[in-house]
């Protein structure tokens, strides 16, 4: 039996003194899309960067079966986890193209199958990304995730403060990226969103897990999911 593409065992997280996360245990398989649900100071974004390497943590963290908790963010990344920040983070006085190139560490990198996941971004390659609208930079920060062709992918918030129609062609290229294998581990408070796209969801409460639902439990939202969002 293979090992899940990430799994996290006893991970707790810390900002100086304080503790925001408690002992979370999880795994994502390949192919398998995994949302984080609670409010807002929950602990999901604090997951997220617990994985990624971005906040002082302790405990397991396995990438393919291999421990990876000892490693600098950047190389977490180079074996193929990536993230996508909630605050998306492009660069703004580059283009579209160039934001992408830089994800995928060449400029000879075939772009044929991000624009097909993120179709918008076709006729705004030589845009700056300063003048984008902000659900273009939304997609264009997933993207340029994307072309450094991870096999596991973090995103934080990616519906927040979207269009519907943006919000949709998000979801579209979530639901594409499972099929293609890839492991997808992302924290929403967009229980349309997350019944859309995930195969179960985790309910995190002051920084613990305090169970787990599938997406037919979020709409409408069971009594567990009603008290983790404070319904």
């Amino acid at each position: 039996m293979s090992a899940p593409a990430l799994r996290a065992i006893g991970l707790s997280a810390f900002y100086g003194r304080a503790q925001a996360l408690f002992d979370v245990d999880l795994q994502v398989e390949s192919g398998e899309v995994v949302a984080l649900i609670g409010r807002n100071g929950a602990g999901k974004s604090t997951t997220l960067k617990a994985l990624i390497g971005l906040a002082a943590a302790r405990g397991a963290i396995e990438f393919d079966g291999r421990a990876i908790g000892a490693l600098p963010a950047y190389c977490r990344a180079r074996m193929g986890l990536g993230y996508v920040p909630e605050e998306r983070r492009v660069f703004t006085d580059l283009t579209v193209r160039e934001n992408l190139a830089l994800g995928a560490g060449r400029r000879d990198f075939d772009l044929a199958p991000l624009m097909q996941l993120f179709a918008p971004l076709r006729d705004l390659l030589d845009r700056r990304a300063a003048h984008l609208s902000g659900g273009e930079q939304q997609m264009l920060a997933v993207a340029r995730t994307l072309a450094a062709r991870p096999r596991v992918v973090l995103l934080d918030e990616p519906s927040e403060g979207m269009a519907p129609l943006v919000t949709a062609a998000l979801a579209d290229a979530i639901v594409a990226l499972q099929g293609q294998g890839k492991a997808v581990l992302l924290s929403e408070q967009n229980l349309q969103f997350v019944a859309r796209v995930a195969d179960r969801a985790l309910l995190l409460e002051h920084g613990h897990v305090v169970g787990s639902v599938a997406p037919a439990e979020l709409l409408p939202p069971s009594r567990a999911v009603r008290s983790v969002l404070g319904l």
